[in-house]
């Protein structure tokens, strides 16, 4: 079995929620898995002794994208976290009414991809908590359960 660390960036609740059920899904499947908050972790070498790395950020933004002010220093030193030869997805919560609606999907798929990563799954990209559409969060579980 995989060893999973999952952390997420969020300000409503609604990224950690999703990032608790991702992990309880993928914990039940047999897997070892901490969630933890990006307030709460240092870049440097945090992928060691992990498998795969599940990343979560709420976004937003008019003309940029915005990333969760936790999210956004990981983010920025993301040459750090050790990601090359490491299977990573994201998610993320946001607002359809924004231009970049669950951009930090896309741009942490994308930095993790040039920092030798392989994405394992289709980010997952929703608005609320992950009450809000169960399943989609559970067939995003799925698929990274699939691809460890």
């Amino acid at each position: 079995m995989s060893k999973v660390l999952i952390v997420y960036g969020s300000s409503t609740g609604n990224t950690q929620s999703i990032a608790e059920k991702v992990g309880e899904q993928i914990r039940a499947a047999g897997h070892e898995v901490d969630v933890k908050d990006a307030a709460d972790v240092s870049p440097k070498n945090l992928m060691e002794g992990y498998d795969a790395g599940l990343f979560g950020c709420s976004a937003w933004g008019e003309e940029d994208l915005e990333m969760q002010d936790d999210f956004l220093p990981l983010f920025e030193a993301f040459d750090q976290v050790g990601l090359s030869g490491h299977k990573v997805a994201a998610f993320a919560s946001g607002d359809q009414s924004y231009p970049h609606f669950c951009g930090a999907v896309d741009a942490i798929e994308s930095l993790a991809k040039e920092l030798g990563a392989t994405v394992i799954t289709e980010g997952l990209k929703m608005e609320g908590d992950a009450n809000a559409n169960p399943d989609a969060v559970a067939s995003f579980a799925q698929d990274v359960i699939k691809n460890l």
